[in-house]
């Protein structure tokens, strides 16, 4: 019996348009669904690619947002026990991530422990939640020969990174949005900054100048785009 394939499967951002060609037909020829759960209760990949389901078993992979890397570890194994069992019974896995799989995403440290445990995977990219921001916020994210830099706000000080000279995206804003908007103000860079939160979800919202978000506009599917002037 031959053994079952991983496919990372970027599902994009939120708008289940966005899913490419290759992510749907990937999702279809699964045997199993890998659904990451990273514990707020919203299940955003898995309604993104709903359509193209089609009833599939699903094995749930808790992907804990927790500083202690001893717990993220413990579940990045456990995801990867489960999902090399099904590989070993010769059934193919689509594991699903938003955006694209290759920024940020939860499935790095589970697909390398399934490749050391002697199994093939495969990556399928897709639109990342920046590029479909800045489309929804009707700008270019860079052009000519302009620099662009890519960071998650929760990773820590964002300071040395305002300092560079470059277009910015900060990722994963969460709580943390309005420390970054006041930043911004104190650097004289709030002008040109903007966000979206939850993009292609149907919760979106759009907010071209970043001084006007409120408290309640704080989420972790959170975009700020920083163009210099």
């Amino acid at each position: 019996m031959s053994k079952g394939v991983l496919y990372g499967v970027s599902v994009g951002p939120g708008d289940p348009e966005l899913l490419t060609l290759k992510a749907v037909r990937a999702i279809q020829d699964a045997d199993i669904i890998a659904v990451p759960n990273i514990g707020h209760g919203r299940q955003t990949a898995l309604s993104i690619a709903e359509e193209h389901i089609q009833g599939k078993p699903q094995i749930e992979c808790p992907t804990p947002m927790t500083r202690d890397a001893k717990v993220r570890q413990a579940a990045y194994a456990e995801n990867a026990r489960l999902i090399c069992e099904h590989l070993a019974a010769g059934r193919n896995v689509a594991y699903l991530c938003l955006g694209d799989i290759g920024v940020y995403a939860s499935f790095a440290p589970v697909s390398d422990q399934v490749r050391a445990s002697g199994y093939d995977v495969c990556i399928i990219p897709g639109v990342t939640s920046f590029s479909a921001s800045a489309a929804r916020l009707g700008m270019v994210l860079c052009e000519g020969s302009e620099r662009l830099l890519v960071s998650p706000v929760m990773s820590g000080d964002v300071d040395e990174i305002l300092d560079v000279p470059a277009n910015k995206v900060f990722m994963k804003s969460g709580r943390e949005v309005l420390a970054l908007r006041d930043k911004l103000a104190e650097c004289g860079q709030l002008d040109g900054a903007s966000m979206v939160a939850n993009c292609g979800l149907p919760d979106e919202k759009v907010f071209p100048h970043l001084a006007d978000i409120t408290e309640e506009d704080a989420d972790y599917f959170s975009v700020v785009i920083v163009k210099e002037s």
